[in-house]
C-alpha cells in the first residue's frame, strides 16, 4: 500500500501504524468519526475538526461516521440533529453513515454489567457534590467511596434497580473502579451512569439511566470499528480513561487510538455552544442563524462561502499546542474568495446628489462584472444626475485627498471625469447638492486625447433609476479583544449591527436573493428581499488588516 505523504502529525502517526501492519487484519481500512452532541448548532470551531477528520477519510480512502453523541437527553433535540446534518452538507462533506450513540444503549448497558461482574464498576450512593469533594486534588489522593467494596451481587442488583426506575434522580450512580490515588483526576473512579428521569428525543421513556460521555464515547468508537478518535486538546487528559474503558470492555485489537489536536480559537468570537445558546435564549440575537453568529447556519445566512472556511482551516493548519487566530485571517480568506467570485455593483450608503449641469439626455455605459474572472460587462444607466457617497466629497479636504472637492476633479466609475463647480448647502451647512461639469472626451475606456486628469475614482448610482435600499453592516458580537478571559457578558457588543438607508442600482434589486456582490469601495454584501424591500447585508468589509 502506497501511503500518502504526511502533511501533519496526525497523518504521520497513521502512516507509522500502517507501515507497522497494525490494521493489516482489517485490510488497512482507516475509519474516523465526527461526533458532535446535538445540543446546539455547529459553529466555526467545528469546521476545523470536520476538515481534519474528512481530510483523513479522503487521503486514506477510508470511511467517516457522522455520529450524534446524544447521551444528555435534557439538552438534545431533532432540531439540532437536522442543523448538524445540514451544516455538514453545506460544507460539501459526505459522511459514509449517520449514527447515534443512543443506537448503542442496549449494548452499553450490557458492557456496564460486564464491568460490574469483572469487579471494574460499583454502585455509589454519594451525591454529585460528595463525589467531587472526595475526588482529591492534583497533590492529594481522593478518598474512596464507602460503597466501593460492595459485592458484585449487590452492585448488579442495585444497577438493575436503577434501570428499572426504582430510585430518583441523583440517588445513585455507577462508578468505574480504577484508582483513587491516580495523578490523573479523570481516573479516580469516574461516573459511568447516572439516573435521569428525562424523555429522550429518540428512545422516549425506555431509559431512566443514561451513560456518561466518557463511557459512551470510547465504546461507541469501538463498536463502530473506528481506528482513530481525532479530538481537540482538552480531551488529552481523558485519553487514559478512553483506553481503560475500551480495554475493560474486552474489545479485540486493533482498538481505536485517540489523537488530540489544538482546537480553533478566534479573537473576539464566542466558541461555546452553551454561551451561544444563551445569546439565543436571551434574545440578544435573532436565532442560531443570525448573521452575526459564528454558527455555520449564521455564516451561511451571512453569505460566507463554505470554501473560504475550509481554506481558512487549511491555512491555520493542524497544531499540537493551543493558540488563538486573529479574526482578520478569517475575514481575509472570505474576502479573497469573494474577490474572485462575486460580481461588482454600486450602492451608496450615505447618498448626496450630484448633478452634471452640461450633460443632456441619457445613455447606457459598460460596467465590468468581475475584473478577476473577466466575465465581461453589463449595461448601467447614466442620466447626468447621480448619487455619490457623502464621504466622497469634502468642502475642507485633508492633504492628499483624492476624491471630489470644490474646483477639483474625480472620475465617476465607468463614466466620465467631472469637476465640481458649485455646492448648495442646507440650513445647517450640510452639503445638499453638488453641481459639476463633465468632460465628454474622458468617457471610460475611450482613448481620446485629453488634458483633463483625475487622481481618484468614486462610485455612483444613477438618480433616475436608483432603488431605495436598506444597508446592514456588522461588527463582532464581542468587543475588548485584549481581555479574552473576561466574562463574555461584560464583552458583548451592543452595537454589533448598524442599519442605514441608501441607494442602489436596479441590477441589485433584479438579482436573485442570496447573490454576493462587491459593492465598490464599500464591501462584500449579500442581496436579500424582506417584505418587498431591497436589503444589502454585509458579508465582509473591503479593508484587509491581515498581514499575509
Amino acid at each position: 500500500m502506497k501511503l500518502p505523504e504526511a502533511t501533519n502529525f496526525i497523518e504521520q502517526y497513521i502512516n507509522e501504524e500502517l507501515e507497522a501492519g497494525k490494521f493489516a487484519a482489517t485490510g488497512n481500512k482507516i475509519i474516523v468519526r465526527f461526533p458532535p452532541e446535538p445540543n446546539g448548532y455547529l459553529h466555526i470551531g467545528h469546521v476545523k475538526a470536520m476538515c481534519i477528520n474528512f481530510g483523513v477519510k479522503e487521503r486514506y480512502g477510508g470511511e467517516l461516521n457522522l455520529r450524534m453523541d446524544d447521551t444528555n437527553p435534557a439538552k438534545e433535540d431533532y432540531e439540532y440533529v437536522n442543523s448538524i446534518v445540514e451544516a455538514v452538507k453545506w460544507l460539501g462533506f459526505q459522511p459514509d453513515r449517520l449514527l447515534f450513540a443512543s443506537d448503542y444503549y442496549d449494548k452499553l448497558y450490557e458492557i456496564a454489567e460486564k464491568y460490574i461482574l469483572d469487579g471494574n464498576a460499583y454502585v455509589c450512593d454519594l451525591s454529585a457534590d460528595e463525589i467531587t469533594a472526595t475526588r482529591g486534588t492534583l497533590t492529594e489522593a481522593g478518598v474512596p467511596s464507602p460503597y466501593r467494596d460492595r459485592s458484585v451481587e449487590e452492585n448488579l442488583k442495585l444497577f438493575r434497580e436503577m434501570k428499572a426506575g426504582k430510585y430518583p434522580d441523583g440517588a445513585k450512580v455507577l462508578r468505574a473502579k480504577i484508582d483513587m490515588s491516580s495523578p490523573n483526576l479523570n481516573m479516580r473512579d469516574p461516573v459511568l451512569y447516572r439516573i435521569a428521569h428525562v424523555t429522550h428525543y429518540r428512545t422516549g421513556d425506555k431509559w431512566c439511566i443514561y451513560p456518561m460521555y466518557d463511557f459512551a464515547h470510547p465504546l461507541s468508537d469501538a463498536i463502530e470499528g473506528v481506528t482513530h478518535s481525532l479530538c481537540s486538546l482538552e480531551f488529552e487528559n481523558h485519553r487514559p480513561l478512553y483506553d481503560w474503558v475500551i480495554e475493560k470492555a474486552g474489545f479485540p485489537a486493533p482498538v481505536p487510538r485517540q489523537i488530540e489536536f489544538a482546537r480553533l480559537n478566534i479573537t473576539n468570537m464566542l466558541m461555546s455552544k452553551r454561551y451561544l445558546k444563551k445569546l439565543v435564549d436571551e434574545g440578544f440575537v435573532r436565532g442560531w442563524d443570525d448573521v452575526r453568529m459564528p454558527t455555520l447556519a449564521g455564516l451561511k445566512n451571512r453569505g460566507v462561502p463554505p470554501e473560504a472556511l475550509k481554506k481558512f482551516c487549511a491555512d491555520v493548519g493542524v497544531a499540537k499546542n493551543y493558540g488563538v487566530v486573529n479574526a482578520a485571517q478569517l475575514d481575509s480568506c472570505i474576502r479573497d474568495n469573494l474577490n474572485e467570485n462575486a460580481e461588482r455593483a454600486m450602492a451608496i450608503v450615505n447618498p448626496v446628489k450630484l448633478t452634471v449641469t452640461n450633460y443632456k439626455g441619457g445613455e447606457k455605459l459598460n460596467f465590468e462584472k468581475n475584473p478577476v474572472k473577466q466575465l465581461g460587462t453589463r449595461e448601467i444607466a447614466f442620466s447626468g444626475s447621480v448619487y455619490i457617497e457623502r464621504d466622497d466629497f469634502s468642502l475642507n479636504p485633508p492633504p492628499k485627498y483624492k476624491r471630489l472637492q470644490k474646483s477639483g476633479t474625480v472620475r465617476l466609475k465607468s463614466a466620465y471625469i467631472v469637476r465640481c463647480d458649485d455646492v448648495s448647502l442646507d440650513a445647517d451647512g450640510n452639503v445638499k447638492e453638488i453641481f459639476c461639469t463633465y468632460f465628454p472626451e474622458t468617457h471610460s475606456g475611450s482613448n481620446a486625447p485629453t488634458d483633463v486628469k483625475a487622481k481618484g475614482t468614486i462610485q455612483w448610482v444613477d438618480a433616475q433609476t436608483a432603488q431605495d435600499c436598506e444597508i446592514r453592516q456588522y461588527g463582532p458580537l464581542l468587543k475588548d479583544e485584549e481581555y479574552p478571559d473576561q466574562d463574555y457578558g461584560e464583552r458583548l457588543n451592543y452595537e454589533s449591527e448598524k442599519i442605514m438607508r441608501g441607494k442602489a442600482e436596479p441590477y441589485l434589486a433584479e438579482s436573485a436573493d442570496g447573490t454576493a456582490f462587491q459593492l465598490m469601495r464599500t464591501g462584500y454584501y449579500k442581496k436579500c428581499t424582506e417584505d418587498g424591500k431591497l436589503v444589502l447585508s454585509e458579508i465582509v468589509s473591503l479593508k484587509d488588516s491581515f498581514n499575509k
